[in-house]
């Protein structure tokens, strides 16, 4: 996530742009005019549609974005620039043509089941001068962009010629064309970098019946050999995604509770875009495309995901697990201030914790009793040699840090090599600070940043010095 913040990445998004309408309301009876359902209208909501979704995905994980697209000269088309204005930052070249209607797809729900869909919109070819148009603005900012993501929906924007001219046009500048298509005919995404069809997609362009390994590396082998990709891609649902880069392989999802698998291959584009245009390999590439669908699928509707939401996936998958406790200091601030956002309660304590023994269990345990989240400060190899003598720590920070990472009790690990925490209770502006009660009378450094300090009793006899004298043979 690190790499994906810090590099921010700008990213184009060519595609079909469109207007996903709802219609909310209530059904209690039947027309007297027709045997149809009568739906008393509650309320309407309006948001971008198709390619849009892929815009929303890239400026929720934190990416600058560049769009382009053809619409109608329609009221639908003034719906969608309005819309498109409440992401005023990202850069827009609209191309509008005066016969096309612009796609708004309109949902009447009643108690929350859709009860029809229609339609307004024109599926044809965009005209050769909007082509060109759009060819020529993308010429013009072309070397700005890290990613070109090619959204096509079928309606008629990435016309075989345009798309074969873009991608064309990106492979000479070195630049990654990452292409979500659309139809039976996949002849027009040659040379792109990568397709991220699903696996009814896949077998539609393939003709190959995909129900195992065998029949997936086929599929694979074939859209990449056919179309000479850097990579073959295909989207296996809750079994992850299927991957041929020097060999076939499955990058496993994790199962989460499914509600609306509507627009996860926008959030699958997206994710992978950005994580590839943040150096990502490919295969990590498609780990974090995996994580940020599974957070999308627990949500209803066309659903964005943030770098927070998938952070917090990752946690939860990961509970348990040491390493994965571990943070820096720009880590832990960022992960506390999400924390305190949502209500949670920081309780924080610090030590060199050299000799893991039971008195610190105890301890920690206790600490993490008073509010949710445990967050240990650790002192460096450095600053124990400089607060214990030349013969300590015994075990180095690496070793430390796991283990105390492993108790059940701990969230949250940060090693710091100053002599005292101050700097890092700053940052995590912890609720509660806890320390032994052997400061009882002392000044509790960080006592001045937090709401309360509680001083909480060892366990008698249970101390690393006297784990170091008996292993000495002095007691």
């Amino acid at each position: 996530m690190d790499r994906i913040r810090k590099k921010r990445p700008n990213i184009a998004v060519i595609g079909d742009l469109m207007i996903d309408h709802y219609i909310w309301g209530s059904c209690e009876r039947i027309s007297p005019e027709a045997p149809v359902q009568v739906v008393n209208v509650s309320k309407e909501s309006a948001v971008l549609g198709g390619a849009g979704n892929v815009i929303n995905n890239l400026i929720s994980l934190g990416s600058d974005v560049s769009i382009f697209s053809v619409i109608g000269n329609d009221a639908n088309a003034n719906e969608l620039e309005e819309l498109l204005s409440s992401i005023a930052k990202e850069k827009v070249t609209l191309i509008h043509e005066f016969n096309r209607r612009t796609t708004k797809k309109s949902r009447i729900i009643a108690s929350n089941q859709q009860v029809i869909r229609y339609d307004d919109e024109t599926v044809e070819n965009i005209s050769l001068s909007s082509e060109d148009a759009l060819l020529q603005a993308l010429k013009l900012n072309l070397s700005d962009f890290d990613v070109l993501l090619l959204s096509d929906y079928g309606k008629g924007v990435l016309t075989k010629s345009l798309t074969q001219k873009i991608i064309t046009l990106a492979k000479d500048m070195n630049k990654l064309v990452l292409v979500d298509p659309k139809g039976h005919d996949y002849s027009k995404y040659f040379g792109a970098t990568l397709l991220t069809p699903n696996k009814k997609e896949a077998v539609e362009a393939t003709k190959i019946d995909i129900r195992d390994d065998e029949s997936l590396s086929k599929a694979l082998n074939q859209l990449k050999n056919s179309l000479d990709l850097d990579y073959s891609l295909i989207t296996l649902s809750e079994d992850g995604i299927g991957l041929l880069d020097d060999d076939v392989k499955v990058i496993p999802t994790v199962a989460r509770e499914v509600f609306d698998v509507t627009g996860a291959g926008d959030t699958v584009l997206a994710s992978l875009g950005i994580a590839m245009a943040s150096g990502f390999s490919i295969v990590e590439a498609c780990e974090f495309a995996n994580k940020a669908a599974a957070v999308v699928v627990a949500k209803v509707g066309s659903a964005t995901v943030t770098l927070n939401e998938i952070e917090e996936y990752e946690h939860s998958l990961n509970q348990g697990k040491s390493e994965s406790k571990i943070k820096n200091f720009e880590q832990i601030e960022r992960i506390a201030k999400r924390l305190k956002e949502q209500g949670r309660k920081i309780i924080f304590t610090n030590g060199c914790f050299d000799i893991l023994h039971r008195g610190h269990a105890t301890y920690l345990q206790q600490a993490k009793e008073l509010g949710d989240i445990l967050v240990l400060g650790l002192n460096s190899d450095e600053s124990i040699t400089r607060l214990k003598g030349k013969d300590r720590p015994i075990n180095q920070l690496e070793d430390r840090a796991f283990l105390i990472g492993a108790l059940e009790s701990i969230d949250f690990v940060v090693p710091f090599s100053e002599d005292t925490p101050y700097e890092l209770i700053k940052l995590v502006k912890p609720n509660i600070l806890v320390k032994g009660a052997d400061y009882e009378g002392k000044e509790v450094i960080g006592s001045d940043i937090v709401d309360e300090v509680k001083l909480i009793s060892f366990v008698e006899g249970k101390s690393t010095t006297a784990m170091i004298c008996k292993i000495n043979g002095e007691g």
